[in-house]
């Protein structure tokens, strides 16, 4: 089954295969219910995840819910909103872009938030616009959610300076990235364009950059105050395995102050 999946992730567009989750899922999840894993974000209990990955360096065993898509670092990030913040419970005005299927319909139907979600060109979103020309005017959300995007846009620090002006003073971000945490620096060459070389060094096609230890730098330098931490490591070793976290990942936490 492994190798079907993979092959079918190479074949289709994401787009595609989660249009036919619902029922792809559903039939999936019989095949694979026990209680080795549990997901956070939708409850399911399985004898493990699906594999997922488009490429040798992204692929990895053990990781895609097959009831509701979240992958690792979705289920971290639901983690510490619950945890951490009152995103579940105080009133809150969200801009949700590039919303991820996992959360989509969740936070639509949180009686809390206003939410809106926005992206260039998917049809569920509410709003179509560039991340780096938000058309919002500034200090409108108490919450902004943006993660994995910022990988794929020319100008990282023009999309972070929007991102920044269009939260509200105490408000705050989440912007995750694709990450290489042994590189102190982030690296990138707008000259490299090919989309074999860009897989090679960023380890996907449509990536412009891959992110190293100076993310903190560049999120800081938009105006964010930001809190980085192992959130992964503040669970038990068996929590983390149950949950299937990303034990290298670094969660950042990014207020306008």
């Amino acid at each position: 089954m492994k190798s079907i999946i993979r092959l079918l992730l190479q074949i289709f567009p994401r787009p595609f295969l989660i249009r036919l989750s619902l029922l792809i899922n559903r039939i999936i999840a019989v095949f694979l219910v026990g209680n080795k894993v549990e997901c956070p974000v939708c409850g399911g209990k399985f004898r493990k995840f699906l594999p997922y990955g488009y490429t040798k360096a992204t692929g990895r065993d053990n990781c895609l819910c097959p009831k509701c898509l979240s992958l690792e670092r979705h289920r971290l990030m639901w983690l510490y909103l619950q945890n951490e913040t009152d995103f579940f419970s105080k009133n809150l005005k969200v801009l949700h872009i590039a919303p991820e299927q996992c959360f989509f319909k969740k936070f639509r139907s949180l009686s809390n938030l206003d939410y809106t979600s926005g992206d260039l060109e998917s049809p569920i979103a509410d709003v179509h616009f560039d991340v780096q020309e938000i058309p919002f005017e500034e200090n409108t959300f108490d919450v902004v959610i943006c993660n994995h995007v910022l990988e794929h846009v020319d100008s990282d620090a023009k999309a972070m300076s929007e991102l920044y002006r269009i939260l509200k003073p105490e408000g705050f971000a989440i912007l995750q990235v694709p990450m290489d945490t042994e590189n102190p620096k982030t690296e990138e060459d707008p000259s490299v364009t090919d989309p074999k070389e860009r897989e090679r060094l960023y380890r996907q096609k449509d990536h412009v950059r891959l992110y190293g230890l100076d993310y903190s730098d560049r999120l800081q330098a938009a105006g964010f105050v930001v809190k980085a931490s192992q959130y992964s490591k503040e669970f038990s070793e068996e929590q983390a395995a149950r949950y299937r976290l990303p034990m290298n990942e670094i969660f950042y936490f990014n207020q306008k102050i």
